[in-house]
């Protein structure tokens, strides 16, 4: 008899899954790190079982890890106890098939011997506010939008990235091509396989549209329970990459990968539910915004500076903000604005919710939500007033003097959050900051190609 999964997780639906797939060799087991990133193994088939059973060992200093997988000592996670391994647990329906690659995939969670969770995990901490928000009576539910590039794997004439060729004509186009059906039509081989593949991973992806730039795109996902809401995201960034990579072409999720182009979002849409389901945002009889969801885009607002390193966490994050194109780094809010950080969508009267549109799409998503959770629930706790929402186009204002102007100011302010290390908890809070830290001293010492041609020989 295994020992008690204490993510939940049900050998029956391992020998389910293999008794579907009997020609199945190999599954990948993954455990997202900070960066989104999937660490883990693969694993053959007879092994499956045994996962579900006693559980895999992994090293927890995975978590101590800069996003090129090195090791960052002063994030207190490396070697820590000799090393040993923690226990890793398949995390419950997110078992399934990966056309693409033709092996298994399942998410896992890690855990102490004992079966607590270990409280570095970016999902564990997502948890923790979810069981906060159920402990007031709240269900959280959301939804991820993601946006990303498909790119081509040779560059241009002059060394650069380029769009990648439709998958159906091999055509290139360089327009924008903004919400272009026959640009979706083009790229149809690619973006069908795409869905198979959500089909059989059980990931709900529904509306696809071509972005706001060459070769961009994006793609919604059902709402649902929140947590569930960022596994998806997970499972479907892999999906979309190794589908890409069969049609010859790559899956680019960085926040802003052409300086001069639209940049690449990771808009999260949150209410919340009773224990009946019913929408506690919901328009009051008058027809006027519910207190409950105003309250709650006040806690947000009031901590936007305090996680702009969550929102933003690379580099790269920052030069999203360089251009003002459908990228908010503000504090403001408004109904059906989309030049506000947190939007009110218009729709439903019954289904009305929130958008936070700051994070990038190089986010993790569980960190994402754990720390927009927690401020929403800050300020229904404290009655927030969020303000008079905004008008017209909130870029053309200064940004707020409270809010991080650079990558090295969030990463200051995120430390000395006492409203960041509460959300996340201290261990985590303190290792992220450290991590963050020294990627930001690995690129403050890279010199440029541009640094070299502007002042190499000039100055």
């Amino acid at each position: 008899m295994g020992t008690p999964s204490p993510s939940g997780s049900d050998l029956d639906e391992a020998k389910a899954f293999l008794a579907r797939h009997p020609d199945l060799k190999a599954i990948d087991i993954i455990l997202t790190d900070y960066h989104g990133i999937g660490r883990g193994k693969t694993i053959r088939r007879h092994e499956l079982e045994a996962l579900y059973s006693t559980g895999r060992g992994m090293p927890a200093s995975l978590f101590g890890q800069d996003v090129a997988g090195d090791d960052v000592e002063e994030s207190g996670l490396i070697l820590t106890d000799g090393g040993g391994d923690q226990v890793c647990w398949p995390i419950p329906g997110t078992l399934g098939l990966m056309p693409a690659t033709g092996r298994g995939q399942v998410l896992v969670s890690m855990y102490h011997g004992d079966g607590t969770p270990l409280a570095v995990e970016p999902r564990h901490a997502l948890g923790r506010q979810v069981a906060r928000a159920r402990a007031a009576g709240f269900e959280p539910m959301g939804a991820l939008e993601l946006e990303f590039y498909l790119v081509d794997r040779e560059r241009d004439a002059n060394g650069r990235y380029q769009p990648a060729r439709y998958a159906l004509t091999g055509r290139q186009s360089l327009n924008t091509n903004t919400m272009s059906v026959d640009e979706l039509d083009e790229m149809s081989p690619l973006f069908d396989a795409i869905y198979a593949g959500a089909a059989e991973l059980g990931v709900p992806l529904e509306s696809l549209i071509s972005e706001y730039a060459p070769g961009q795109y994006e793609l919604t996902i059902r709402y649902r329970d929140v947590t569930r809401a960022a596994d998806d995201v997970i499972i479907a960034k892999r999906l979309i990459r190794a589908t890409a990579r069969r049609f010859g072409m790559e899956a680019c999720f960085m926040a802003k990968p052409f300086g001069d182009r639209s940049g690449s979002g990771m808009h999260l849409h949150l209410s919340l539910a009773g224990a009946d389901g019913v929408n506690l945002f919901a328009d009051l009889p008058s027809g006027e915004l519910n207190p409950l969801m105003l309250h709650a885009i006040g806690g947000i607002r009031a901590t936007i500076a305090d996680t702009m390193l969550v929102l933003a966490p690379f580099l790269n994050s920052w030069r999203r903000f360089a251009s003002v194109v459908y990228s908010p780094v503000s504090d403001t809010w408004g109904v059906e604005n989309r030049t506000v950080a947190v939007r009110v969508p218009s729709g439903s009267a019954k289904g009305r919710h929130f958008e936070h549109r700051v994070a990038g799409v190089d986010a993790n998503p569980y960190l994402v939500a754990a720390v927009t959770l927690a401020g929403a629930l800050d300020g229904i706790a404290q009655r927030r007033d969020p303000g008079p929402p905004a008008e017209g186009n909130s870029y053309a204002r200064a940004r707020a003097a409270h809010l991080p102007r650079s990558w090295l100011d969030a990463i200051d302010c995120f430390a000395q959050s006492a409203f960041a290390k509460e959300a996340l908890g201290a261990e985590l809070h303190h290792s992220f900051a450290a991590i963050k830290r020294a990627e930001w001293l690995r690129l403050a010492l890279e010199v440029s190609d541009a640094e070299w041609e502007l002042y190499g020989f000039t100055v």
